[in-house]
């Protein structure tokens, strides 16, 4: 039985907390494809070294685990991020980042479709509730929906969805390739994909020497070391209790926000974040506790490359 590492995950998701805080400041300055483009460039180096072996792993897999890696690197990793960063320029500092906690809810029913898990009808006594809280958070008046509003709502929610996609893929793929290879092959294939949504949008590749340290800060602390962390955790700890480990992320994200990034919430959105943590909480107990009968019945994955 391998090492339970629900604390790595936890570690990870705080890590990825304190994106907002090096994102902003380059979303203000920079278009968010440049800032995407930098963040793939700067980890594929870091990462060079172990690409030989990554694409001599993926050269022995077949082509369901190719094109799962396609759409981890292109969708998951470039596009998702590029949505995320554009969404912090057409709205507040915290909302992209809690709303991001809705991917549980996108990659279960991702799982399902693609990997063929089961959800039981209790799935929507968290899901509806989760729904509801992502409104009232997205929205300072969640009767009153402003166009730039719902635009980044709607960019946060593509983002998250996508990641969600590299979650699934990335377990599908996870029985042949390891950890750092999927971490390599992600960034590297990732980054001629940003290279074409630079140039796709109209926008240059040049960043000024006043960006270099958040760009370098940006993709190597909640960038590679938390995506690293993160495999590595998630390898020896069962989804549940990552989701409830995960809630590291939005905590770190929103006391940053308030804190450091002069974001305010009002009374509904505080209550749309606590209802939001608190679904997403109870879902990862309840799969816990209830292991004869959870809502979501995952299926064994075997021969996980070591």
């Amino acid at each position: 039985m391998k090492t339970d590492r629900t604390w790595l995950v936890a570690i990870a998701a705080a890590l990825w907390g304190t994106d907002g805080l090096l994102r902003l400041p380059l979303a203000d300055a920079l278009p968010a494809a440049t800032v995407v483009f930098w963040e793939h460039l700067l980890v594929a180096v870091v990462l060079l070294p172990l690409l030989p072996a990554a694409v001599r792993s993926l050269s022995r897999c077949g082509p369901r685990e190719w094109a799962a890696v396609l759409v981890i690197g292109g969708g998951s990793s470039a596009l998702a991020t590029a949505l995320f960063t554009a969404a912090f320029q057409a709205g507040d500092p915290v909302t992209p980042l809690v709303l991001q906690k809705l991917q549980p809810l996108f990659a279960v029913l991702a799982a399902f479709v693609v990997l063929g898990e089961r959800l039981r009808p209790g799935y929507l006594l968290f899901a509806v509730p989760a729904v509801l809280g992502a409104w009232l958070l997205a929205f300072a008046d969640p009767l009153d929906v402003r166009v730039t509003a719902l635009r980044a709502a709607l960019l946060a929610l593509g983002a998250a969805a996508l990641w969600a996609a590299g979650t699934v893929l990335g377990r599908l793929v996870s029985t042949r390739l390891r950890p750092r290879d999927v971490t390599a092959l992600r960034f590297s294939i990732g980054l001629p994909f940003a290279a074409l949504i630079v140039l796709g949008t109209g926008n240059e590749f040049a960043v000024s020497r006043d960006n270099a340290v958040g760009l370098v800060l940006l993709a190597l602390v909640p960038g590679l070391l938390a995506l690293s962390l993160y495999y590595v955790g998630l390898r020896a700890t069962p989804a549940a209790r990552a989701t409830l480990a995960e809630l590291a992320f939005p905590a770190t994200a929103a006391i940053i926000g308030v804190s450091f990034l002069n974001a305010t919430l009002t009374p509904t959105q505080w209550l749309g974040l606590v209802v939001v943590v608190v679904s997403i909480t109870a879902l990862g107990w309840h799969e816990r506790r209830a292991r004869r009968a959870p809502v979501v019945a995952e299926p064994e994955l075997a021969g996980v490359a070591g």
